[in-house]
């Protein structure tokens, strides 16, 4: 067991799942902050529609996610020739596509969960910020995200745990390249197929941990 712990075919999906989880989670806070900075606080036509489109990849099939992805951001996709014009290297079969598709599927859970904060600040609060002459931008900073501090930590750990285990968008549009793209999920995916259970039920204790700790967090928060 020991040498299994480090064994860089052990090891490398773990380190990997960790670095595209903390950047998926940390671009679903800024895009969900974002968001709710400029649309969220309104009610506008065509407001339920943005939203709906916001929340789909979380109802959607992750293969679907991943066929989305790969259509948009391809080698014949137009993002992905922009992208590999400007940098002149394809985004596909990535890293960088692991972090894109757990960004998209991470960051409903993150935007319901600010959402959810945001709706329980009272508008009392917000209007007497206002009258007394503070603008836009300080009473969503210094007052709301403040007052909706337990919201949005629960809205990191969801959206890291949701990213974590992002399987199906990430072998379609990242692939499963060992030490680049090869996260928990997929490297187990592929170890059941291999019989190498040992590997399996190694990734599998970690991802069970992982995700115990998150939902347990996110209870704590909410007490």
């Amino acid at each position: 067991m020991r040498e299994l712990i480090f064994d860089d075919t052990f090891v490398s999906p773990i380190l990997i799942s960790l670095k595209v989880a903390g950047v998926a989670t940390l671009l679903s806070l800024v895009i969900g902050l974002m968001l709710h900075y400029y649309i969220g606080q309104y009610t506008f036509p065509g407001k339920s529609l943005v939203e709906s489109l916001i929340m789909l990849p979380m109802v959607l099939p992750p293969t679907v996610v991943g066929f989305i992805l790969l259509m948009v951001f391809g080698k014949n996709g137009p993002a992905g020739k922009l992208i590999e014009h400007i940098f002149h290297q394809p985004l596909i079969f990535t890293i960088y596509a692991a972090m894109v598709a757990s960004t998209l599927v991470a960051l409903p859970l993150m935007y319901q969960s600010l959402k959810i904060g945001i709706e329980q600040v009272p508008q009392s609060v917000i209007n007497a910020a206002t009258v007394d002459g503070a603008k836009k931008r300080q009473v969503f900073f210094h007052i709301i995200l403040p007052l909706t501090k337990p919201a949005l930590l629960t809205g990191i750990m969801l959206s890291f745990a949701r990213a974590i285990g992002e399987f199906g968008a990430t072998l379609i549009f990242a692939g499963n390249i060992p030490g680049i793209t090869e996260t928990m999920p997929t490297a187990i995916y592929i170890a059941i197929e291999n019989n190498e259970m040992t590997l399996a039920w190694g990734w599998v204790g970690i991802m069970i941990t992982l995700s115990f700790i998150m939902m347990l967090s996110t209870q704590l928060l909410r007490k």
